[in-house]
């Protein structure tokens, strides 16, 4: 049974694992990677990864990309959504802030961002435009 407008960006606004999958090179299969993601229901979607990382190089080429999350209990559950690259900017520490908080426990926020600050090198902002949505919930099965 396909969500709903607000229960599929409800879903998508948790704090789960996306699989973010971006067109690569020609004869390849698409590059598909887990990654943290931040979203807020009405928004655009945004992801953060290394400035020269083959996925941000990916996304810049193909401009747009699709992110799918699911989980498996109570119910099988999935939202998946593509659309295209609307922006892509440095990243600040602020920003790392926000997602690492989705994701890391409270207590350790701050050590994660330290460490991420000085380990990943140069990180950018990429967000993107949901623009075609699938989404079902198999839980009537």
């Amino acid at each position: 049974m396909a969500l709903t407008r607000e229960e599929r960006e409800l879903f998508l606004a948790e704090p789960r694992i996306a699989a973010l999958a971006v067109a690569a090179a020609e004869g390849r299969a698409p590059l598909t990677v887990p990654i943290w993601y931040q979203y807020r229901p009405g928004e655009d979607i945004w992801i953060m990864t290394g400035r020269d990382s083959r996925k941000g190089r990916l996304i810049a080429a193909a401009g747009r990309f699709t992110l799918m999350v699911e989980r498996a209990e109570p119910t099988v559950r999935y939202v998946s959504v593509e659309g295209s690259v609307t922006a892509t900017e440095p990243a600040t520490r602020e920003a790392l802030h926000e997602i690492a908080s989705r994701y890391v426990a409270a207590d350790k926020v701050d050590a994660y961002v330290d460490f991420a600050s000085s380990e990943h090198g140069e990180q950018v902002v990429i967000r993107m435009r949901p623009e075609h949505w699938l989404s079902a919930d198999l839980g009537q099965l």
